[in-house]
């Protein structure tokens, strides 16, 4: 069983990763694009992201918008915000069952045993909220990679 150094050490670190998985499933930058015309002044940056789109002109204007509805999102889309949501939700669980399992507290009882089999319990289960938010990363990450590389798709919005 690690000391109560390692076990807050442990802790911190998750705390750190789930706040940068809601900041990462926040934000809009998880595609990005432009459009470049004829000369500068035409210039476009696109941001898509799970909840918005947003669009960064020249001129130093940027507008986002939300996404209407669910159903017209792209289903790769939408599996990418589940799994991101699903880990969030699985990492916060598994962060307050490894809080009861730690040395520190006194959740759980006294038993040394059934203290650590708690914390390693809390420890498998935000692996698996991390392994949700690496597969939907790389799977929305695969499919800009794909569209990049798309005969189809015109060179000046690349």
């Amino acid at each position: 069983m690690a000391n109560s150094g390692i076990q807050l050490l442990g802790f911190f670190l998750s705390l750190i990763g789930i706040v940068g998985l809601i900041i990462g499933t926040i934000l809009p930058q998880w595609k990005m694009s432009a459009y470049i015309g004829d000369n500068i002044i035409t210039a476009v940056a696109m941001y898509q992201g799970l909840w918005m789109s947003c669009a960064f002109q020249s001129t130093g204007q940027l507008q986002c918008k939300i996404y209407d509805s669910i159903l017209q999102l792209d289903s790769s889309l939408q599996a990418t915000r589940a799994l991101m949501i699903f880990g969030i939700i699985v990492s916060i669980a598994g962060l307050g069952v490894a809080c009861m399992g730690m040395k520190c507290t006194t959740c759980g009882g006294s038993d040394k045993v059934r203290k650590a089999r708690i914390a390693m319990t809390g420890g498998i289960i935000l692996l698996v909220g991390g392994l949700c938010a690496i597969v939907a990363c790389s799977w929305f990450a695969h499919n800009v990679i794909r569209a990049f590389y798309n005969p189809y798709t015109p060179v000046n919005t690349k």
